[in-house]
């Protein structure tokens, strides 16, 4: 059985690789993704840099700064080096500095540039000189002007591309129907750093500016808080209500009981948390209205705190709790019935055990088996939550940052929720499997 599990085990990063995979090809065709949006916040803004250049790309933006969002989005390189890139597997280039071969000679120390084969380029960063020479459509030689040293020393990149190469990205940006236009060769310098998945860096986000991981850690307590509460009162309610419906079966608590678990179930729980929003907040005044904690929560003593936090909880946990009563309630039931009929059940009483000692002492181990299969996904309660209970009650959850984050075609955070709710979901069958061979030594796994 050990090694079924580290079978298991070692099959989760495949299968992470193939979903975020799925979904980063997705993003990268998505209509209203972050390039086009700053394309459309920058042409509102009337930026029009190179308007020499950008008319031939009809977005009103001058070639260089569509290179620059490319780059910025990692739009320039093809889906299987982007994805890569994102993994943490191919390093990234940063701090971009472009010059063109064949403009006009310019003088420097020590005489006149071949502008043809050499081109002086000012480092974007700290404005530093570099003079770079070719040789056919090699780099030959790249130093700084003032000092003379190779720039390599400094830990710089540098990249020849040529009038192909432009040409190609031209293509790829505006389609194959267009006319290319001409371009004279340049050098790229660049340095390169590894900032993926792998080093723990999703990124930041395009529509906050924030790091996506410091986003994230920031809503895991409020989803762990409704998690955990949920999930405590869901099992701690359900499964002793679903042994006593299977006791008391067809009787009245049975019936009554019945019916307020399956009305919960009926009501979607952004629905109930509307309604009771209407009703116990706005009219009444009983509850707050929105958030997990009042404006002055800080001024507050620890007592009033816990009071406080306690009465905004009040009624999202209601509408968390409301729809999870009836599947597992019934399957409580159901399950408990099927083996209080079976033989051994039946033996045990003949044997002269009493029948609560049959029930709890046999039955019910039997009967928890089915529960215990999902035992494992609790672990999801870390990044759960509901975006529409999140959204009425304006709790600033995980639930609510993964909708936003579609909503906002925000590729970086998109991928970063995914990744760590498709891992917990992941880790979560193969620890439902372990508490099953648990709960029930029978069950072998090869």
């Amino acid at each position: 059985m050990k090694a079924y599990f580290i079978r298991r085990l070692l099959l989760i990063p495949p299968t992470l690789i193939g979903i975020t995979l799925l979904v980063f090809v997705v993003t990268r065709f998505m209509p209203g993704g972050p390039m086009e949006r700053e394309l459309q916040r920058m042409a509102t803004q009337g930026a029009d840099g190179g308007r020499s250049k950008a008319d031939r790309t009809g977005s009103g933006l001058s070639e260089d700064q569509l290179e620059e969002l490319e780059e910025q989005f990692g739009y320039d390189k093809s889906i299987p080096h982007a994805y890569l890139q994102w993994l943490g597997v191919l390093p990234r280039e940063a701090e971009i500095s472009k010059g063109e071969f064949g403009g006009e000679a310019e003088e420097r120390i020590g005489g006149a540039v071949d502008a043809e084969n050499t081109v002086l380029l000012v480092l974007r960063v700290d404005g530093r000189l570099v003079s770079i020479t070719r040789r056919g459509e090699k780099i030959s030689s790249a130093v700084f002007v003032e000092t003379g040293k190779p720039i390599a020393d400094d830990g710089w990149k540098i990249r020849y591309e040529s009038e192909a190469d432009r040409k190609d990205r031209f293509s790829r940006r505006n389609g194959s129907d267009q006319d290319v236009p001409g371009y004279p060769p340049r050098a790229v310098v660049y340095k390169v750093k590894f900032a993926g998945v792998l080093q723990g860096d999703f990124g930041s986000s395009h529509t906050y500016g924030d790091r996506v991981t410091s986003m994230m850690a920031s809503r895991v307590p409020v989803a762990a808080y409704f998690g955990l509460l949920s999930t405590l009162i869901v099992y701690g309610v359900c499964l002793p209500l679903g042994i006593l419906k299977a006791i008391r079966h067809r009787t009245f608590v049975d019936s009554a009981s019945s019916v307020l678990i399956f009305i919960g179930y009926a009501i979607p729980g952004f629905a109930l948390g509307a309604l009771m929003l209407v009703h116990l907040g706005a009219r009444h005044g009983w509850f707050p209205l929105f958030g997990l904690t009042s404006p002055d929560f800080p001024d507050m003593t620890s007592w009033d705190q816990l009071k406080d936090l306690a009465h905004h909880t009040v009624l999202p946990l209601i509408c968390y709790v409301a729809g999870g009563f009836a599947f597992l309630t019934l399957l409580m039931k159901n399950s408990l019935m099927d083996n209080m009929a079976a033989d051994y059940v039946r033996t045990a009483v003949a044997k002269g055990v009493g029948f609560r000692g049959a029930v709890f002492g046999h039955a019910f181990r039997n009967s928890f088996i089915p529960i215990a299969t999902s035992l494992g996904h609790l672990i999801s309660v870390f990044v759960g939550g509901s975006m529409l209970i999140e959204q009425v009650f304006d709790i600033q959850g995980f639930g609510l940052l993964q909708y936003n984050a579609v909503i906002d075609r925000d590729v970086p955070l998109i991928m970063g929720t995914l990744t760590i709710a498709a891992f917990l979901m992941l880790l979560g069958n193969v620890l439902s499997d372990i508490i099953v061979a648990m709960v029930d030594p029978r069950i072998k796994f090869n």
